[in-house]
């Protein structure tokens, strides 16, 4: 019997085996869910931790739930993948061999790699949300906060879900209103790039936006280290930001093993076919979500319609045909601007975020690059989508796997 084996029971894990376990057949192949244990974390939910809206019982379920019948889910930390000998080894000195293996291991903060970040201050004024622990840390730290400087930096790119920083500023200019103390909050994003974000047209929204909520951009500020005992962040060039409270966005990193595997870069990203999936190095491994180094958006998005290549992708290979099915990079999202409202994006490799309806042409109902109160109703119904669909590989009505300029306004 073959086997194939997916790292990973994150949401791109997940997805890839709710695909594959529907075009296997089990009499021919094995299917293997690899993962360190069984507490699947519905990760949008983070960004909304912080201001008491979730609370840990919202945000984590069991893998179990979500292993399609056909796949069985291994529990153990993964030492390495051993590409000459078809192999992963576990930890716990299991060896899983595989004829083909999917990483979507994914992508965690690295605050150790920044001088003076994971120091005396962390948890104390230094706080992150990209875990769940540090979401319910910095809930604690925002309900205490009476006024101040609050410093919401990027240590650097990629990461994940690279608006959420964004949506945390809009978030939290709304949570101090709300609280009758924004007058006595200072609000300033330190960002490596040079504007709100990636796309010059949606960036140009973004910066307005944060310019409307008397949001500062301190823009190309490439954080050197942290000092603790002046609270204020240093860039290179010697920039300094104080603060009083200080919201990172950590280094971004890929899976530890995939270093000790030698599969990736610097960051532990491994180099991916940025159409096809195909591990550049080795052609029976294929790699989708967070653990990839492509130039598109880590997003749970962006990890759906991936899973749709990769799964007829994966196929071709298993019946020795090109690989055909190609990736473009589609991202979509929502982005939740504060006061009840969030915009819409939908973009790819070569085409930047728009104005205009979606999903469908002249109806919408949503819109692109553009606040509304619907947009917002969106961004909260997507739990629901999260668990219910997305999870379970069930089509998403009217959204395609490639970006569609319907509707988009050029």
């Amino acid at each position: 019997m073959k086997q194939l084996v997916i790292l990973g029971a994150g949401t791109a894990g997940t997805m890839m085996a709710q695909h594959l376990a529907q075009h296997l057949d089990p009499q021919d192949w094995r299917l293997l869910l690899v993962d360190r244990d069984d507490e699947h974390h519905y990760q949008p939910g983070y960004i909304f931790t912080p201001f008491g809206l979730y609370d840990r019982a919202d945000i984590i379920k069991p893998r179990r739930q979500f292993v399609p019948r056909g796949a069985e889910l291994v529990l153990g930390e993964i030492e390495a993948v051993e590409p000459a000998q078809n192999r992963v080894r576990l930890q716990d000195g299991r060896t899983l061999p595989y004829d083909f293996l999917v990483i979507a291991s994914g992508c965690s903060i690295a605050p150790q790699q920044t001088e003076g970040l994971a120091g005396a201050g962390w948890r104390k004024n230094i706080f992150d949300f990209y875990t769940l622990d540090g979401s319910l840390a910095l809930r604690d730290a925002l309900a205490k906060f009476q006024g101040g400087r609050l410093v919401i930096n990027i240590t650097e790119m990629p990461i994940k879900c690279p608006v959420a920083p964004l949506e945390f500023a809009f978030l939290a200019d709304t949570f101090f209103l709300q609280r009758g103390i924004r007058h006595k909050v200072e609000i300033i994003y330190a960002t490596p790039l040079p504007g709100a974000f990636t796309k010059p047209r949606a960036a140009k929204e973004l910066g307005d936006l944060l310019a409307r909520k008397n949001i500062k951009v301190e823009a190309e500020f490439a954080i050197g280290r942290v000092e603790g005992d002046k609270n204020q962040i240093v860039s290179w060039d010697e920039r300094a930001i104080p603060f009083d409270l200080l919201v990172s966005i950590p280094t971004n990193m890929g899976a530890a093993f995939v270093e000790r595997s030698g599969l990736g870069d610097e960051l532990n990203f491994i180099p991916t076919d940025k159409h096809t999936l195909r591990s550049k190095k080795h052609e029976n491994i294929f790699v989708l979500g967070d653990a990839t180094d492509l130039p598109s958006s880590k997003a749970g998005s962006v990890a759906h319609f991936q899973a749709e290549i990769l799964t007829e992708n994966l196929l071709a290979a298993i019946a020795g045909r090109p690989l055909e099915a190609t990736f473009d990079g589609h991202a979509n999202c929502f982005v939740e601007t504060g006061g009840g409202k969030a915009l819409l994006i939908d973009f790819n490799y070569d085409v930047e975020p728009l104005p205009g309806v979606f999903p469908l042409p002249g109806l919408g109902p949503m819109h692109l690059l553009r606040e509304t109160r619907l947009n917002h109703w969106g961004k909260l119904m997507f739990k629901w989508i999260y668990w219910n669909m997305l999870l379970k590989a069930r089509p998403l009505p009217f959204i395609p796997v490639h970006m569609s300029m319907a509707g988009k306004q050029v």
